[in-house]
């Protein structure tokens, strides 16, 4: 055998061992006679295992080899045969004698009749040589040492004894490697390739990229022949021990998910971020020019290793590449180089960053020191903050002696945070300062930190391990990370030079930062104190700024050498080495040029007082402008995010922004001077605004530069006054065609404007609705009457609401018990008048919590019983809140001001919290900010942790002049948990309240004038519902409190009752839980209405403009125009959110958060993916916007709809319930989806012959889908035969959706087939029983066979010592019951309580066929025959040792190991193991 098969065969050797193939191992070592364990021959001869140890042996040598072998053999059958005669078995020492030592004697025959002579005696002892022979384990140990001398004595065993020094899982490290080569072959590699067999050679499939990549022919210098790949170590910095490092390990430059190239490799997310220092070596090696640096990461769940792979390559500086990727037409006009106007800043301009959501707020840093924040839509100037020492005494000794009064301090870096929330700003004197950026004309001071000696160069922000922190970088050579305390997390030490720029970047899970010196050198670092990963020289090797293409797939760098040339390059991530160089850069650059990216397309260079642009894919330069002139030689710029804009420094001390069309249009030039204040809130990617218009899916940008997040409305906040600024050279915009449409207030005051039903048997003008709920499962709606009795009204799922949801087309039930019961409150005593109602509801909608000034009772939601009743008054219940982790415990405010946190288990009031001054209005938990806020009639808001229970902060609201603090006031978190509704009679307010700052506040005027009378968000808390004491009911946005639609009385209450006597108006409010344009009003006649948008509109108005109707630079454009595109029906292969907003079911899933959507759309989704789905390839091909899901009301449906729903069927519910199949994910069959498509198109379409008209250029894919039909069958029990028997109604199910399609006016069509099903292992691993008609997993039922079968051999060979021994164990003084009933009960109490599996039987009733059957008799049977077993083992084991003298952790194998029966100890030790899981 080779010497690499020899490798081979001590790398599965290792492999086994680590996945505990404990037996295989070592059959290996004695098959292969690579290997002698030592241990493993050391345990087997003090066990006796003589033929164990003989077969072990004889992988490597025979009796016969070399007189050490003979003399092993022979120790080894003496001892056996020795052991024999000990035991007074003569026979078996008569075998042993014939059988094995009878070979010895051709070798020396005085000794084998010796040996046959000890059969004579009574006891071998007799003879002289053994009279020193002692017990059989002694003899054992004294042998083993003579053996264990032999052994190594042995030429045979030399250089077998000692197993080589691998590193740890060295077979895997080396797949991974051999994948890594294949993938990188692939013409299509992907980011996180999905590796599912290496039973064939690995292949991919095209990528999930935003492009779709180009097939290249790979020139012979970009790929190495495999032949010829070398050890890892051999190729680049990093050493050959980092190819077995943990999962943490850096994984070098990443590789590109959309590069133009498909050499490329990929990097799989590491589990967390840091990670201990030892686990990763270091190795700071220096190459120039570089070599390769790509490496593929396949990740490995068993070790969660991130193997490192270098692949070599020719020794160049530049990697060329025959096909470029194809890009999305587009022309000069898309470039900003149009002069919009030109602003002074006082200083020259040394630092600027466009907000990430706000395209026209701008931040400038000045070489003097100064911030100034920029409206540049209206050419204000907002904000300015001349440089000071904020806290000289907390700065370093250092900067304190060498900080002089007048010494000039400049701006290196202004950056602002991914989401806006913050602002920070580099000088070049050892500080940085942070800003929060709360919405309005304001910057607040946040934090200075004194972070490098000298300089710093630089600032950017990162999300470390979803912590937000900031990176800097300085003249001392380091790299620091920080908190936003000011605390240092890292610092990172490696760079002989003043650290130039830093790039943070995260790559899947990966977190990293580039850095570059001025020196040249690039370094990566790892957030784990390790050291640089990557030492590189840069072109020019002097300042170089590197920054990533806005979908973050693409690397590029700019720099100037000292002789003033200047290097504009992309790199290959995968590689390492250049991928182009740009061209035209004319002349000596006396300084540092700066550059920019956009749109994931154009690179924009500032040099030779110009503004140079180049295509990404093109190394010459496209165009260039001067900017109208006035630009320094080398001008700072930057772009907004969309890139319509573009901020140029000028020589003049200012800057000058610069436009495209569109650009333009969202500047609003000649509009008077006013600044409406924005506040964004971390939201998801993409949100539907103003009319049509879109803003597309965008990633987040780059390291430092560019950062996405949605464009949002602008907030409205009272009192802002912003300064003007003058200008020059202002435009107008009469060349430029605007046609949207303006936006105008939704005023909904008719009812056939708004869709609305009214609950049966609701009204009484003697009893007012106090309270309302919806259920949590969205089918019904619960109110509370001041005259304490709650009514339910629930919605029956028909063919007129396939969904069974609340909606305003159908007239729900008023629903009661058989019993006729009410839920009736405890009112004995109490003054309804004066009584302030309360209400909560469980999350599972089985039972609800209510008062009305008396007891609080507990009803059962099913049969309306009162289950309990608790905290009799005085003082009485106010408000009721369930805490969100435990509905046993709930939080409880009182009239007399105090919230109790009671414990409805146990009764008791565990805590008291006091600090109102009047009775508590509002309670509302942030499991977020683990913290309990409170309102109260005090106009108060206090802030409690849910761990201590102390309060944190109490914040007074702010109330109108001359108005006393008082009136409800009432709270409700957002979905983020984070930020805080407000509502009180005279205001809306938001806070975030982690700070408990107030963002935005919105007052009662002009039409909605009126006190406010309840507010609710809706739920997706993009909206507030708010109702008013004249009627009006008004719908807000959430993040920035601006109406959008007002309802007025008259749309949803009849005549009669508007001219009637008593002012009817809503007093509270409810959203639908899933249903986010769907709420219900309760009014004081009693009566409670649901209230949801005409189908045609589909929504409450349309969202403020952030700029004239437009957002994004895009126009508006109606959906009555424009030409569908594509629409899909189908499941989880095909949903792109439906699911998610469906359901509560949907919403809980995993894939209504992280990891899924997070390579792509930097958020979940509700993808059953973490990349793109087969519509979503499409829509990439086509250029058009991914498909929006149906259910999501605020999308844009344009290019189309998505109806398909995760976990969807193709026959109906009911059908596979006549079938007795259970849908147990969503009702939402393709025939419910069918149902949307056809009310989607009434919405857009005119008539028929419109709908045929817009539809006949669309693509519609029906599927996939009937899967789940099969998939829910088979899991359920269903046979083979059962389920192929459904195929033809699935076929039939799917045919008739395509026909009807058709009919709509469908004319291409993709039908996509199924899997095969019933190839699965899930399935096939299960055997049908056709006797028995059940269906049987072999594993388990093997399983459950062995421990009945280790509990019955260890009750057999207890017996067998009891009756040997005399059972010693019932042989004590004090009885067989010494602890008596009591300790009889504690005993079994402990045992019966110490179970934790009752959820099981739940569970297993769901899978049951007849579970009130079933149930019962397999629980029964299975108990007793463990019962009766377990009580027969522990008889046996009390009899053997007396229960005082029992181990109490290992009380069967050490009784058996106690009486000379070691081989029951293993068995016994797996027994008592199971025993303790079960517990």
């Amino acid at each position: 055998m080779s010497s690499l098969s020899r490798e081979l065969v001590f790398l599965i050797l290792q492999f086994l061992d680590e996945e505990k193939f404990k037996e295989t191992v070592h059959k290996l070592e004695q098959e292969s006679g690579f290997f002698f364990n030592m241990k493993y021959f050391e345990e087997k001869v003090l066990a006796g295992e003589w033929e164990e140890v003989e077969k072990y042996l004889s992988g490597i040598t025979k009796v016969d080899d070399n007189r050490y072998s003979m003399k092993i053999f022979f120790e080894i059958r003496k001892q056996k045969y020795l052991e024999a005669l000990d035991r007074q078995d003569k026979a078996k020492a008569v075998e042993i004698l014939l059988k094995d030592l009878k070979v010895f004697s051709t070798f020396n025959e005085d000794l084998y009749k010796e040996i046959t002579q000890l059969l004579t005696l009574g006891n071998f002892r007799e003879n002289e040589q053994l009279s020193k022979y002692g017990d059989t384990k002694t003899a054992r140990s004294i042998m083993l040492i003579e053996l264990k001398k032999l052994l190594e004595a042995n030429p045979l065993f030399r250089e077998k004894l000692v197993f080589p020094n691998l590193k740890s899982s060295r077979l895997r490290t080396l797949i991974n490697q051999s994948l890594n080569w294949q993938h990188q072959l692939c013409k299509n590699p992907r980011p996180n390739p999905d590796i599912k067999s290496l039973f064939t050679d690995h292949t991919c499939i095209p990528p999930n990229g935003v492009l779709p990549s180009t097939p290249v022919n790979l020139p012979a210098a970009a790929v190495a022949k495999p032949t010829t790949f070398t050890s890892l170590g051999a190729h680049g910095p990093f050493p050959p021990t980092a190819a077995a490092a943990n999962a943490n390990a850096f994984g070098g430059w990443t590789a590109n998910a959309a590069a133009s190239s498909s050499v490329q490799a990929a990097v799989v997310a590491a589990p967390s971020l840091p990670v201990p220092s030892n686990q990763v070596a270091i190795l700071k090696r220096p190459i120039t020019p570089p070599a390769t640096l790509g490496m593929v990461d396949y990740q490995n769940t068993d070790h969660e290793q991130l193997m490192k792979r270098l692949r070599p390559s020719q020794s160049v500086e530049e990697v060329t590449y025959s096909t470029a990727r194809q890009q999305p037409s587009w022309s000069l006009d898309d470039l900003p180089r149009t002069v919009a106007f030109t602003m002074h800043q006082g200083s020259a301009v040394a630092s600027m960053d466009f907000h990430p959501s706000h395209r026209t707020l701008l931040l400038v840093g000045s070489v003097n020191g100064e911030i100034t924040l920029y409206e540049v839509g209206m050419r204000e100037q907002l904000v300015s903050k001349s440089f000071k020492i904020w806290d000289i005494a907390a700065c370093s000794l250092s900067f304190q002696a060498s900080h002089v009064k007048d010494a000039p301090i400049s701006v290196s870096r202004v950056a602002w945070s991914p989401d806006g929330h913050f602002m920070g700003a580099a000088f070049t004197k050892h500080l940085i300062h942070l800003y929060a950026y709360p919405g309005s004309n304001d910057l607040r001071q946040l934090l200075e930190v004194d972070a490098h000696v000298g300089g710093v160069n630089d600032l950017a922000f990162a999300h470390l391990n979803k912590q937000l922190c900031v990176v800097t970088c300085g003249d001392d050579k380091l790299i620091k990370v920080w908190d936003l305390a000011g605390r240092k997390l890292y610092s990172f030490e490696g760079h002989e030079a003043p650290v130039f720029s830093i790039c943070p970047h995260q790559k899947e899970s990966i977190q990293f930062i580039f850095s570059t010196a001025i020196d040249g050198k690039i370094k990566a670092w790892l957030y784990d104190n390790v050291g640089s990963r990557v030492d590189y020289d840069a072109p020019g090797r002097w300042c170089t700024t590197m920054l990533y293409s806005a979908d973050r797939s693409r690397l590029f760098s700019c720099g100037t050498s000292k002789e003033g040339d200047t290097f504009l390059v992309e790199w290959n991530e995968s590689e390492g080495t250049i991928k182009r160089t740009y061209t035209g850069f004319r002349k000596k650059s006396a300084g540092v040029v700066q550059f920019d990216t956009t749109q994931n397309r154009i690179l924009a260079v500032g040099e030779d007082n110009q503004i140079k642009f180049w295509d990404m894919d093109n190394i010459n330069i496209l165009t260039s402008t001067d900017a109208e002139g006035g630009l320094p030689s080398l001008p700072r710029l930057r772009f907004n995010k969309e890139g319509n804009l573009l901020a140029v420094s000028t020589a003049e001390n200012g800057f000058k922004i610069l436009a495209t069309a569109a650009g333009l249009r969202s500047l609003r030039v000649g509009e008077p001077s006013s600044f409406e204040a924005l506040k964004s809130s971390v939201e998801p990617a993409a949100i539907k605004v103003s009319g049509s218009s879109a803003v597309a899916n965008v990633t987040p940008v780059n390291c430092k530069v560019e950062r996405s997040s949605p464009v949002r409305p602008s907030a409205v906040l009272n009192g802002v006054n912003p300064m003007s600024k003058s200008m020059e050279k202002p435009r107008t915009l009469a060349d430029v065609t605007d046609k949207t449409k303006p936006w105008q207030l939704a005023e909904i005051v008719d009812p056939v404007q708004c869709r609305l039903v009214t609950m049966p048997d609701s009204t009484d003008t003697g009893n007012k609705v106090a309270r309302l709920l919806y259920t949590n499962s969205g089918v019904g709606i619960l109110a509370l009457g001041s005259n304490g009795i709650q009514k339910l009204w629930k919605w029956v799922h028909n063919e007129q609401n396939p969904s069974g949801k609340a909606t305003a087309n159908v007239v729900p039930l008023h629903w009661q018990p058989n019993s006729g019961l009410l839920m009736t409150n405890d009112t004995s005593g109490v003054n309804l008048e004066e009584a302030v109602p309360c209400i909560a509801l469980s999350k599972n909608d089985s039972y609800v919590m209510s008062a009305s000034g008396g007891k609080v009772s507990l009803f059962n939601m099913m049969t309306f019983k009162v289950m309990t009743t608790f905290m009799p008054p005085p003082p009485a219940s106010t408000f009721l809140a369930f805490h969100p982790q435990d509905n046993n415990v709930i939080a409880v405010g009182m009239e007399d001001s105090t919230i109790h946190i009671y414990n409805v288990r146990v009764d008791e009031v565990k805590s008291k919290l006091k600090s109102h001054q009047k009775h508590v209005t509002g309670l509302a938990f942030s499991t977020n900010l683990n913290i309990l806020v409170s309102s109260g009639a005090d106009a108060q808001l206090c802030v409690w942790s849910i761990d201590s229970w102390e309060k944190r902060k109490s914040v007074p609201l702010q109330m109108p002049t001359g108005m006393a603090p008082a009136g409800d006031t009432r709270v409700q978190f957002h979905s983020n948990q984070i930020r805080l509704l407000v509502s009180h009679e005279t205001q809306l307010a938001i806070y975030d309240a982690s700070k408990m700052d107030r963002i935005c506040q919105w007052i009662p005027h002009d039409a909605l004038s009126a006190p406010i009378s309840y507010a609710a968000y809706s739920c997706n808390s993009q909206l507030v519902y708010t109702s008013f004491c004249d009627g009006n009911i008004g719908v807000f946005n959430a993040d920035s409190l601006r109406l959008r639609c007002r309802i007025a009385p008259s749309a949803y209450l009849s005549q009669a009752v508007l001219n009637g006597s008593q002012a009817v108006y809503p007093l509270v409010v409810a959203a639908h839980p899933q249903e986010p344009h769907q709420f219900a009003v309760g009014l004081t006649n009693g009566s409670v209405k649901v209230i949801e948008p005409s189908e045609s509109e589909g929504k409450w108005g349309e969202s403020p403009p952030v700029d004239n109707g437009m957002l994004n630079g895009r126009t508006g454009s109606s959906l009555t125009t424009s030409n569908h595109a594509s629409d899909q029906l189908g499941d989880s292969i095909s949903d792109t959110g439906n699911l998610i907003r469906e359901t509560p079911i949907g919403a809980a899933s995993p894939f209504a958060r992280l990891p899924y959507g997070e390579t792509f759309f930097n958020n979940a989704t509700g993808r059953c993916s973490n990349g793109l789905l087969m519509i979503d390839y499409f829509a990439l091909a086509a250029g058009l916007p991914f498909l929006n899901p149906y259910k999501n009301s605020d999308a844009n449906f344009e290019h189309g709809a998505n109806f398909a729903v995760a976990g969807s069927t193709a026959l109906s519910t009911q059908v596979l319930a006549n079938k007795n199949i259970l849908s147990p994910v969503t009702n939402s069959s393709l025939h419910v989806q069918l149902h949307w498509m056809r009310t989607h198109f009434h919405s857009i379409c005119h008539n028929n012959r419109d709908c045929v008209e817009k539809l006949k250029n669309s693509l519609f894919m029906v599927g996939e889908i009937g899967g789940n039909d099969y998939n829910y069958a088979l899991f359920q029990g269903k046979s083979i035969e059962e389920v192929k028997s459904m195929v033809h109604d699935v076929v039939g199910a799917i045919k008739n959706t395509v026909r009807k399609v058709i009919h709509y006016g469908a004319v291409r069509m993709i039908v996509p087939g199924n899997f095969p099903i019933d190839s699965l292992p899930a399935f096939l691993a299960h055997v049908y029983i056709p006797g028995l008609d059940i269906v049987v997993d072999p594993c388990a039922a093997i399983l459950v066979l062995l421990v009945t079968g280790l509990v019955c051999g260890n009750q057999g060979a207890g017996r067998y010592l009891g009756f040997k021994t005399g059972w010693a164990g019932y042989e004590h003084p004090i009885g067989y019951f010494p602890f008596g009933i009591d300790g009889m009960l504690a005993g079994s109490a402990t045992v019966f309580f110490a179970y934790t599996g009752f959820y099981l039987v739940a569970s297993t009733a769901e899978e049951g066929k007849n579970p009130q059957q079933d149930l019962p008799l397999g629980i029964g049977a299975a108990l007793s025959i463990y019962c009766m077993l377990y009580m027969l083992v522990f008889v046996v084991i009390v009899g053997l040792v007396p229960y005082y003298a029992m181990d109490p952790d290992t009380p069967i194998s050490s009784a058996f190991a106690s009486h000379g029966m070691p081989w029951a100890v293993p068995s016994s030790l797996q027994l008592e193991k199971a025993s303790m899981d079960r517990k």
